[in-house]
């Protein structure tokens, strides 16, 4: 079994900063995986009437399937072109929670964000997300310029 390194992707140039620099960590590797990984931050507390809730269920699937879309397929695609093993999953939630679930739930070794101040991922992860991320994360976390 190979070394799985987890990346956040936020649609924007950090998201593919990230990439770029885990695609090279993963050539170093070897027998690497990437899995990149789209948070669409989301509140799971809230009040809501049953009609609202299977509105908000069916807005949650569609953003699901956008940001797979746009982001994540393009993304894992052309890694498959450069011939560097990736796949790829979108989930709702907080955003350093998420990531560190999925670093867990893969086994994977490390976690790779990109850093900047184009707004999306940059805005929600480095605050106290970041924090949260760089401090609680079982695994390392790269944070990419």
């Amino acid at each position: 079994m190979g070394t799985k390194l987890i990346v956040g992707l936020d649609g924007h140039g950090s998201g593919d900063r990230a990439v770029t620099y885990a695609r090279k960590l993963a050539g170093l590797i070897g027998d690497c995986e990437l899995l990149l990984v789209y948070v669409v931050e989301w509140s799971p507390y809230s009040f809501q009437t049953a009609e609202e809730n299977e509105q908000r269920h069916k807005r949650r699937e569609e953003e699901i399937s956008t940001a797979m879309q746009r982001v994540v397929d393009p993304a894992v695609a052309k890694l498959h072109a450069d011939g560097v093993k990736a796949s790829g999953k979108v989930r709702h939630g907080d955003v350093a929670s998420i990531l560190m679930m999925v670093a867990e739930e893969e086994a994977a070794e490390q976690i790779v964000v990109g850093r900047s101040s184009e707004g999306g991922f940059a805005k929600r992860i480095f605050g106290s997300a970041t924090s949260n991320l760089v401090m609680q994360a079982s695994v390392p976390v790269t944070v990419v310029n």
